[in-house]
C-alpha cells in the first residue's frame, strides 16, 4: 500500500478548491499526488493527520474530483482508497460523503 501524508507530501495547510485559492488547493492535491498514485499503486492511504482544518472545498475537490474529473469508479476507490485522520473523525465522514455525492452526480 502507497501512503501518502497531506502535511509532508503535498501542502502544509491545504486549502480551498481551485488554484486561484493557492497552492495548496484541493484540485492541485487530486491531479499531482492523489490521481498518479492510484493509477500508479493498487491500494492508497491518504494520511491526514497534522491539520485539523480541512474544508469541505479541499475535500470535495481531491476526493470527489476523482469520480467527477479523473474517471475512477465509486467501487473501485472504496478498495483500493483509504484515507483517515486519528483526531478528527468528521473528516473521513466528509470524504465518505463527498465521494457518494459524486458518485450519484455521475451516475
Amino acid at each position: 500500500m502507497h501512503t501518502i501524508t497531506v502535511v509532508k507530501d503535498f501542502n502544509k495547510r491545504p486549502y480551498g478548491r481551485y488554484p486561484e485559492d493557492g497552492e495548496g488547493c484541493g484540485q492541485f492535491f487530486r491531479q499531482n499526488v492523489l490521481a498518479p498514485a492510484l493509477r500508479d499503486y493498487d491500494e492508497v492511504h491518504v494520511v491526514l493527520d497534522g491539520y485539523n482544518r480541512y474544508g469541505r472545498s479541499f475535500l470535495d475537490e481531491a476526493f470527489g474530483g476523482l469520480i467527477r474529473d479523473e474517471g475512477f469508479k465509486f467501487e473501485d476507490l472504496k478498495r483500493r482508497l483509504k484515507y483517515t485522520h486519528s483526531l478528527v473523525k468528521s473528516i473521513e465522514i466528509v470524504i465518505a460523503d463527498r465521494l457518494e455525492a459524486a458518485r450519484k452526480a455521475c451516475e
